[in-house]
């Protein structure tokens, strides 16, 4: 549902020849799809409500941006692993920037100091070095991916660096951040979502076609990233 909530804010679109896709598991990932939204209908929607509604508002700054801080470490190793060092000297310099002057990451100052934020994951590595997206995929409680992001997100998951560290504390510190991130994107989008279920005539092909426009641009833009800084690159095409 992280997934979901992530990609709703772009609201939905026609898919084009290049974002559409075959879903060859289309009857086993709109299985999944469903027991996804039963879980998220008596779960994860009331639980995001009342943490949206009860919790002031610059409290919910500070976990949002503790969270976004946290995922730098993870950031700035995909930027290395994609050749993109200036990407990954940002990163590594917001993380210092917000750990400490931030006041554990509560407060966004790196932006402030001309330090801006991006996002990069282990499937748009593996799409800059050319890997190309395959079927999608309905991950149960995930939502919706490829073969390509599933891998990924996996590999994210295994390589965490708090996980890798083999310290107790930072391990539980990945996990309370993953849970709050969920919470926090599943909180923003409650009303992105709810729109969109009650005007699509598919939700599951409605936010299917989200996720993969949302993912494309994602992708586009990490390709560009790298090839700006790498001589001789050629973008691959998924």
């Amino acid at each position: 549902m992280l997934a979901l909530a992530g990609c709703a804010a772009t609201g939905p679109g026609t898919a084009t020849a290049e974002t559409s896709n075959d879903d060859p598991m289309e009857s086993v990932n709109r299985a999944i799809f469903g027991a996804n939204m039963t879980v998220d209908r008596a779960v994860v929607r009331p639980v995001a409500q009342v943490y949206r509604d009860a919790i002031p508002a610059e409290i919910r700054t500070g976990v949002h941006n503790v969270t976004a801080n946290l995922k730098e470490p993870g950031i700035t190793a995909n930027d290395l692993l994609q050749g993109n060092v200036n990407r990954a000297w940002t990163s590594a310099r917001r993380f210092a920037v917000n750990t400490t002057a931030g006041v554990a990451g509560t407060m966004d100052l790196a932006s402030k100091w001309n330090l801006p934020p991006h996002s990069t994951d282990f499937g748009q590595t593996l799409a800059v070095w050319g890997i190309s997206e395959g079927p999608f995929v309905e991950l149960p409680a995930l939502g919706p991916s490829s073969v390509r992001d599933a891998v990924g997100t996996a590999v994210n998951m295994i390589f965490d660096p708090f996980a890798l560290t083999g310290i107790p504390v930072l391990t539980y510190i990945g996990y309370g951040r993953s849970a709050a991130d969920f919470l926090d994107f599943r909180a923003a989008h409650i009303d992105d979502l709810d729109e969109l279920e009650r005007s699509a005539m598919d939700f599951y092909s409605s936010l299917k076609s989200i996720y993969r426009q949302h993912r494309q641009h994602e992708i586009d833009e990490a390709k560009r990233a790298a090839s700006n800084k790498r001589p001789g690159y050629a973008s691959a095409t998924n």
